[in-house]
């Protein structure tokens, strides 16, 4: 596995925009079709794909069609204030016969095969890869039920195939205009879970952090999370610098109380293998030896944490006090690639922080 790959996935592909349109408020679909005649990869529901906007820059989107033969991808970009360019360009560069260049579709977000069924949550934008599930899940006649959360009917894409489509009797669309008083309750929701139920979650933080606290007793590997970079890395009063040590090699590496684990040791040319870069998809998994790491993932819980794992997608510790910096021991590969890669199938996927031993 190539982690300059993973990191900057290779624009492979060159496709057409064949159409645009415009969904809910702010919120566009774009079907891109192969140019030159090339097929296109096949995909599964949860997959996304890396784009080359206009203006150069490397955004993911999640694909959203169903994933039969069509030879076309769909996907759905909503234009944020904030996001950094990506989805302005997409909005006001793009149009019908724009060329560009993408990757080839990857998956960290998978539909369980032996699940028995899927509860499938989505807020927002967070729609675009449950709604690819939905399609799947219906194709396959497999039980789900759909809950998606918008501020208001103007802001819902894809509503009228929620409402009227071949699977509008599994779907619930809740608005609460914008007032957290009017917020969906999940407890009903995610208290009570059947053997062989699976829970996917996309959408903004402040849901998939509910959805977490709320399925904390679920049984390990069922509830599963997609998150493009929305998780909060922010520095929290009390965070302090810490010490990673690459076990094989015997490196230590200081990480600023602003950077992250994979940012300190790229800064020391470590290259670690990535992907989405939140702590979601477990590419940047390894074993943790020894340390105190406080973990602030959206996946497990506390319990589950304790399985000696974390995430490299890390920040920084909770010390203000003068004292030889906290130290986090890492099982590292003797190249420059860390050994992430160990029994994945079994690793618990976290995010953390280090704590100081007290």
């Amino acid at each position: 596995m190539n982690s300059a790959n993973m990191n900057n996935p290779q624009l492979n592909l060159s496709v057409e925009v064949t159409s645009i349109e415009d969904v809910a408020e702010n919120i566009r679909r774009f079907e891109l079709s192969p140019d030159f005649g090339v097929s296109l990869p096949k995909f599964s529901a949860g997959a996304h794909i890396t784009i080359e906007t206009p203006k150069r820059e490397r955004r993911d989107y999640s694909l959203i069609n169903s994933t039969d033969k069509s030879g076309t991808y769909s996907i759905a970009i909503k234009q944020e204030g904030d996001g950094g360019g990506g989805s302005a360009s997409m909005h006001d560069d793009v149009k019908v016969g724009t060329v560009l260049r993408i990757s080839s579709p990857r998956n960290h977000f998978e539909l369980v095969e032996d699940a028995q069924s899927f509860l499938l949550i989505a807020g927002g934008i967070g729609i675009t890869p449950i709604l690819a599930m939905a399609r799947q899940l219906t194709d396959e006649g497999r039980p789900f039920r759909m809950i998606y959360l918008t501020r208001s009917d103007e802001t819902t894409a894809f509503a009228d195939e929620l409402r009227n489509g071949p699977f509008s009797g599994n779907v619930h669309i809740h608005h609460d205009q914008g007032k957290p008083e009017n917020a969906l309750d999940l407890v009903p929701l995610l208290q009570n879970h059947s053997n062989g139920l699976h829970l996917y979650c996309c959408g903004p933080l402040g849901l998939m952090k509910a959805v977490k606290g709320l399925s904390e007793d679920w049984p390990q590997g069922t509830v599963h999370f997609e998150d493009f970079g929305s998780n909060d890395k922010a520095v929290l009063a009390g965070d302090e610098a810490f010490e990673v040590e690459l076990a094989r090699t015997s490196t230590v590496i200081e990480v600023a109380k602003d950077e992250t684990i994979i940012q300190a040791l790229e800064r020391h040319g470590v290259h670690t293998a990535t992907s989405c870069k939140s702590g979601t998809c477990g590419t940047c998994m390894t074993k943790l030896l020894s340390g105190d790491a406080d973990h602030r993932d959206l996946v497990l819980s506390a319990h589950s944490g304790q399985s000696g794992h974390l995430f490299r997608f890390i920040a920084a510790t909770e010390s203000g006090s003068l004292r030889p910096l906290p130290r986090l021991a890492l099982w590292t590969a003797r190249s420059t690639l860390l050994d992430g890669f160990l029994d994945v199938s079994t690793l618990a996927f976290r995010q953390a922080r280090c704590r100081p031993s007290r």
